[in-house]
């Protein structure tokens, strides 16, 4: 998984080719799942939390400590709906910074059932196996030498993996995310770069939110390339990142470099000639823990993937524009932003008799339409993703399939495709929302069920969600467009978790489906649409038995 040069013409053809191949090949089927490890040593599962020996460790400020009345407790204290609002911005410091990172990716709790004990965290992941590590590029903030910092969630702190040279200029931050892939392929196998992807795009939708609590923008910096974003990050640094085995189980791939604009404003481009000087100069510490030890398995498809979807460093992008965010309804989203956010939770059942309102369910949906607002403008690309929507229990709309277009282009693409066996008939009071067919209750939950690999969670929450994303047309662009679809993807999970627990649902991300058989449902031939990730959204049923304790204990 070392970092390529940049590609030429031929061999970026080469790499569209394996990126194409990757994804057919990681497809369950009805006849067989996309190859995994056929056994599982839960004793033996890689470390969930990385650390640097030798590094320096800076304790951060827990919102638990944080004092009443202070200007950081009442921005935490505010509706969930005053995220819309421009907001003044709250100083960079240790306090608002530590802030930053235990509403996106820090700890919101420990659970126990029996002997096993598990962490639950701001930002989901497939499987609760975590790839995401973060990394701080800070600069001019008080209290903290410039650098390179690595956050370490299970204890809520910083390690200072680099040290740059103090510069000129007012402070400056932005956070870079890192995928250990090996931590979704030891249970997942080949199909687990996607996963880490999406969970790319979940963090990265946990930051936007989080940093818009604080009064923050945060953009992504699709001009830095993959190697840059390696040698800032010092992944390329590969003896510093020793293996007991394999490489690959130590490595951390490069993913994506999102700018805070700590003035409120979205921040200025940041300059990939600096990023690169600014890396050249560090002083690295610190050496990475063991992720495995004694790895069972090999998956070369991953890095193959990983290695073919990099992207050169290049000129900022074009600003996509993006309509004005929807208002709420009075009194939606009225609960406290740090509640909700730190109180968000993955569904394990749903209740199959709980039916959704209208108004909740129109709501809902208007939120998942990209606008200038959070979470959407936090990435650079235009929207990628239409929504089939499997309907089971929503008052006032017969049970059946849906679909949801996230623009004018997406329904002028789908519309042709689907008109021969669906009606697309529009839901008066919902924008852009049409049916596409009725089912029977029973025909939808096993159709819901055996397309979500025979999980009843897709049968019985109030409604199921299948992201398609504009494939062909996305990697026109070329192969890095492949993250860029599920990143979108995970983005639109992550506002899907926090909108359903507004309206006092929950939701639960799936990435197990059967990808050709849906496409085979909706007609959809060649791989002009592919599904890429699923949702459920219903009322959750807890399990008494699983103890829950706090994250952190002071």
């Amino acid at each position: 998984m070392c970092i390529p040069t940049v590609a030429e013409p031929a061999a970026a053809l080469d790499a569209l080719a394996v990126v194409r191949d990757y994804h057919q090949r990681s497809k369950h089927r009805f006849a067989a799942y996309a190859h995994s490890p056929d056994t599982l040593d839960w004793d033996a599962q890689p470390a969930p939390f990385r650390h640097f020996d030798g590094a320096t460790q800076i304790a951060l400020p827990r919102l638990s400590a944080l004092a009443p009345g202070s200007a950081l407790d009442k921005a935490l204290q505010r509706p969930f709906a005053a995220l819309d609002e421009v907001q003044p911005p709250l100083p960079a410091d240790l306090a608002s910074i530590g802030a930053l990172l235990q509403l996106s990716l820090g700890l919101t709790a420990w659970k126990r059932y029996g002997p096993d004990r598990w962490a639950v965290r701001a930002n989901p992941s497939s499987g609760n196996l975590h790839p995401t590590e973060a990394y701080l590029l800070l600069g001019g903030i008080h209290g903290l030498a410039d650098g390179l910092y690595h956050y370490r969630p299970e204890q809520h702190a910083l390690e200072l993996r680099a040290s740059h040279a103090t510069t000129d200029g007012g402070p400056r931050l932005a956070v870079l995310l890192t995928s250990v892939m090996w931590r979704e392929a030891w249970k997942y196998g080949e199909r687990a770069f996607r996963y880490c992807q999406l969970d790319s795009g979940h963090a990265a939708g946990a930051l936007r939110y989080a940093a818009a609590a604080l009064g923050w923008a945060l953009a992504e910096q699709p001009q830095v390339g993959s190697a840059t974003l390696a040698q800032l990050a010092g992944s390329d640094r590969l003896g510093e990142f020793p293996a007991r085995k394999r490489a690959e189980t130590e490595v951390e791939e490069a993913e994506i470099l999102l700018a805070v604009g700590l003035t409120g404003a979205p921040p200025a481009p940041l300059a990939v000639a600096e990023l690169q000087a600014l890396a050249r100069s560090a002083q690295w510490h610190g050496i990475a823990s063991t992720i495995d030890r004694q790895p069972m398995y090999r998956w070369p498809l991953i890095g193959e993937v990983a290695a073919a979807s990099r992207r050169p460093d290049g000129p900022p992008p074009p600003a996509v524009v993006l309509p004005p965010p929807r208002p709420r309804a009075p009194g939606e989203a009225a609960q406290p932003l740090q509640q909700l956010i730190l109180g968000r939770r993955s569904a394990q059942r749903f209740d199959h008799q709980h039916s959704m309102p209208l108004a909740q369910f129109a709501a809902l949906l208007a939120r998942l339409q990209p606008a200038a607002g959070l979470p959407w403008d936090v990435f650079a690309a235009a929207p990628r993703a239409a929504l089939l929507l499997f309907v089971a229990r929503v008052d006032g709309l017969v049970p059946g399939l849906y679909l949801l277009p996230r623009s004018e282009a997406q329904l002028a693409a789908l519309r042709p495709r689907l008109a021969e066996r669906f009606r697309l008939g529009p839901i008066p009071g919902i924008d852009s929302l049409l049916q596409l067919t009725a089912l029977e209750p029973v025909a939808l939950a096993r159709t819901a069920r055996a397309l979500h690999c025979h999980q009843d969670l897709a049968a019985t929450a109030c409604f199921a969600v299948g992201m398609l994303g504009e494939f062909d047309a996305a990697l026109e662009a070329g192969p890095a467009a492949y993250r860029a679809l599920q990143r979108e993807c995970g983005l639109i999970g992550q506002a899907l978790y926090l909108e359903a627990e507004v309206h006092g649902l929950r939701g639960t991300g799936i990435g197990c489906f059967f990808d050709d058989p849906l496409h085979e449902l909706l007609g959809l031939a060649g791989t002009a649409w592919q599904s890429l990730y699923h949702f459920t959204v219903g009322r959750a049923l807890d399990d008494a038995r699983i103890e829950s304790a706090p994250a952190y204990t002071d």
